[in-house]
């Protein structure tokens, strides 16, 4: 029997819920095996389960297409959590140890942070992570690994990361209700890092901003420690309905003009690119100004983009981040999105891919932004010395079924009218993904 640590991130996101399987190979290296991709059909608001019948159905039906794809049974999963209720503040806590000649240790290391989890906070609310950032032995400062020094006052400072009790049960409850059990729940820009971030980054200082449905996720680094956290509760689904609203079309209609026409900054748009879709029963069809349509997506971007600076700024190391912004998430396919974000911030950025530290496997169906957030959790369980429980059916090497990366939605439109002024954009086979 195979004897390969396998492991299954669950990333529950507003628009989609996905899980992906990966383990190690012999070189130690990662290799994903299997994904299930499919709609949250509104089960998730914001991050945040707000319909667990929906969720439940959804986190099944991504498993069951995930174990098909890897050919394996699934019992234990890595789950992100996110949403506008996590917030995070410093603190920093103190130990007194009897007997000064004795060497600091781990033991002592992990008193101090056990003690942070201690701490009161608000009503409703529990710690989710308690992250060290530098410790002080006798008054002196900027020590980041105290073990094997003397002294009797060994203090430390930690960022506290919290989250809503009620938002974590409920996540928890969902993944119970499929048989599985949760491994580790982790805040979900952590999970992202560990997939786009490089180690030079984090030690230069890098801003990880990840673009998702229902919000965006922002985490600062600096010295290779987390600095700074926090969760805007805005996303792609906003500019969704801001499209619907100014251009007055479907949500449908306007998701799809997002994703195959959308652009960040309105002045790489032409007036004479113009998208026409189908107008509603017996109306005629709808032309959209594609210069229009870019305008509307800037000024939302560009008021995210703007509390993203403003998390920046209050980090306090606005000037220390030489490694730029790193955007990922499904807002971060947008045209142009990195200049934008350049131009909003003052910093170098760039899009954060996750399949940079993949060797082997599934390597293509996972190269988009929009899987960071699993590959993350999927590199943090192979890394946890706990068992994961999951097994593969057969210990052969059979055909694998065929590779299912994403489940088609039956009820989004045939967007075969779409006409535009430039000949490169005329061309059908550009929505035949729509046809089914």
């Amino acid at each position: 029997m195979s004897t390969q640590k396998i492991v299954v991130g669950l990333d529950i996101g507003t628009t989609k819920i996905c899980a992906i399987v990966g383990r190690t190979n012999e070189l130690g290296k990662i290799d994903i095996i299997g994904i299930g991709k499919v709609p949250s059909n509104g089960g998730v608001t914001r991050g945040v389960v707000s319909n667990i019948d929906r969720t439940v159905a959804a986190i099944a039906e991504a498993v069951k297409m995930a174990e098909e794809v890897a050919n394996v049974k699934i019992r234990k999963v890595e789950v992100g959590i996110a949403g506008a209720h996590i917030s995070s503040r410093q603190h920093r806590g103190m130990l007194i140890r009897s007997d000064s000649d004795k060497e600091i240790n781990v033991e002592d290391l992990k008193k101090l942070e056990s003690d942070m989890y201690k701490l009161a906070v608000n009503p409703g609310d529990k710690i989710l992570h308690v992250i060290p950032q530098d410790y002080m032995v006798d008054n002196e400062r900027g020590i980041t690994e105290p073990i094997g020094m003397s002294g009797v006052k060994l203090e430390g400072n930690f960022h506290i990361i919290t989250g809503q009790i009620a938002a974590a049960k409920n996540i928890t409850k969902c993944v119970e209700k499929t048989d599985l059990k949760i491994s580790d729940l982790t805040l979900e820009p952590l999970a992202s890092a560990i997939s786009v971030l490089s180690p030079d980054e984090m030690e230069a200082g890098v801003v990880l901003v990840d673009i998702g449905g229902g919000t965006t996720d922002v985490a600062i680094f600096h010295d290779n420690i987390l600095r700074h956290t926090a969760i805007i509760p805005y996303g792609g689904n906003v500019i969704t309905d801001d499209i619907k609203e100014g251009c007055f079309v479907m949500k449908n209609h306007a998701e799809l003009l997002k994703t195959k026409f959308g652009m960040a900054l309105a002045n790489e748009a032409t007036d004479n690119e113009i998208i026409t879709i189908p107008g509603l029963k017996g109306r005629d069809p709808k032309e959209i100004s594609l210069k229009n349509l870019a305008k509307i997506i800037q000024a939302r971007m560009e008021e995210i983009l703007e509390l993203v600076y403003i998390e920046i700024k209050s980090s306090g190391l606005e000037k220390k981040l030489a490694g730029g912004i790193v955007l990922t998430g499904g807002g971060a396919l947008l045209k142009h999105i990195t200049h934008l974000a350049s131009y909003v911030t003052g910093l170098d950025a760039r899009v954060g891919y996750p399949n940079e530290h993949i060797s082997n496997g599934m390597v293509e169906e996972v190269k988009s932004p929009i899987y960071a957030t699993g590959i993350g959790l999927v590199m943090k369980g192979l890394t946890n010395p706990i068992e994961t429980d999951n097994l593969y059916k057969k210990d052969t090497e059979d055909e694998k079924p065929e590779i299912i990366t994403e489940k088609k939605n039956k009820n989004w439109p045939i967007f075969l009218n779409f006409k535009m002024v430039k000949k490169w954009l005329v061309d059908d086979n550009d929505f035949k993904d729509f046809d089914k």
